[in-house]
C-alpha cells in the first residue's frame, strides 16, 4: 500500500513572521510564495504544518503528481 502524501503550498509571506516560524517554513522546503511541495504525511510533517497552518494550504496529492521526474507530455505535435 503507498503512503500518503501531502501537497503543501505556501499562501503568505514568512517577512514579519516568528524566527521559529519562518525556519519552519523554510524546513518544510518552502522559499517563496506559491511554492509547492509535496511530503510524506508523518506525524512530525503535521506537527511542522500545524505550527505555521495560518501560512499554508494543504492538500492530499495524487500518486500521478508525486511521482518525482515526470513532466507532463506535451500534446502539440510538430508538423512535418
Amino acid at each position: 500500500m503507498p503512503s500518503r502524501k501531502l501537497k503543501v503550498t505556501l499562501t503568505l509571506s514568512p517577512i514579519g513572521r516568528k524566527p521559529n516560524h519562518v525556519r519552519t517554513i523554510q524546513a518544510l522546503g518552502l522559499r517563496r510564495i506559491r511554492a509547492t511541495v509535496v511530503h510524506e504525511d508523518t506525524p512530525i510533517i503535521r506537527g511542522m504544518i500545524a505550527q505555521v497552518a495560518y501560512a499554508l494550504r494543504v492538500e492530499a496529492a495524487d500518486d500521478a503528481a508525486t511521482r518525482p521526474g515526470r513532466r507532463a507530455q506535451k500534446t502539440k505535435e510538430r508538423s512535418a
